[in-house]
């Protein structure tokens, strides 16, 4: 079998004994000549971290995998000292059909035992992506809760986002405050789109006007002084391109449009300045 041989030392690792790129290669050559590989190619990346990709000789080994049939390193962290990474070069290697074998650790893809192992990593590696996502969920929550400011998103049409926070970009705002107009003197989404894509005005992402992002701009509450996260009113402090009166006004004449009448819901918010804190949407909907 072709083997590849890996060997990595870092700024931290060049005082600490065994760690040496010397004893590794060493280390190495000798297991190969022990399994019967044979050493078709000598990787080594002195002086780099383990906690990226960017390494010299590690792309060049990825990009060469045609050449060898299995990596072999001394030392799981030699080759990654991050998790995903490990996980998403494993992905890689499966794919090409190509093994991974730790010496010190007795992890050999060739064989069940190693690939046993390595579906646990992955899985503890899962594990520790998802309980990322949990914390991150439950921050955003408090955050969104207390009503503390902006929870990372893509800012709308008609702002932008500034260290101060959204801040009004004026030739689309001017647009936005048009739509709500034209929609409480009778327009409908389809006749907003219609004029502004006769008049040649285009999204931001340089497309046609549509019913649905028409629609989208209409209901949002951004436009109003406030945000929404999942079902969750947040007020907000930045300016608004419409008054909650003329809001509100919008949403009752939307709602009024809706044949079933179980489904007349709007979304109403109180007067700018009256709540602190965030409310839930389906306690607004009567004015």
């Amino acid at each position: 079998m072709k083997a590849a041989i890996y060997a990595r030392v870092s700024t931290e690792d060049q005082a600490r004994e065994g760690f040496s790129l010397d004893a590794q290669l060493d280390m190495l050559r000798a297991y190969c000549e022990a399994q019967g590989h044979t050493v078709v190619k000598e990787y080594v990346d002195d002086g780099y971290s383990g906690r990226n990709i960017r390494r010299p000789a590690y792309m060049q080994m990825m990009a060469e995998m045609e050449e060898w049939d299995v990596l072999m390193v001394i030392k799981m962290d030699r080759i990654h000292r991050n998790s995903k990474n490990f996980m998403i070069m494993m992905e890689e290697l499966d794919c090409k059909g190509k093994g991974f074998s730790s010496t010190t650790e007795s992890l050999d893809t060739s064989n069940a035992i190693g690939r046993f192992v390595v579906d646990m990593i992955q899985r503890l590696a899962q594990l520790e992506s998802e309980q990322i996502g949990e914390r991150t969920y439950v921050g955003l929550r408090e955050k969104a809760e207390s009503a503390q400011g902006l929870l990372g998103f893509r800012p709308p049409y008609g702002y932008k986002v500034t260290d101060q926070g959204l801040e009004i970009v004026p030739e689309e705002s001017s647009v936005v405050r048009r739509m709500f107009e034209m929609y409480r003197d009778g327009s409908t989404y389809d006749m907003i789109a219609y004029t502004l894509n006769r008049e040649q005005l285009r999204t931001r992402s340089e497309s046609i006007w549509t019913v649905y992002n028409v629609r989208n701009i209409l209901r949002n509450p951004v436009y109003a002084g406030y945000l929404r996260w999942e079902e969750l009113i947040i007020p907000q402090d930045h300016e608004s391109l419409v008054t909650v009166q003329e809001y509100n006004e919008t949403q009752l004449l939307i709602s009024s449009k809706v044949k079933d009448k179980r489904r007349r819901k709007a979304l109403v918010l109180p007067p700018r300045g009256s709540v602190e804190t965030a409310f839930p949407a389906e306690f607004q909907n009567e004015i």
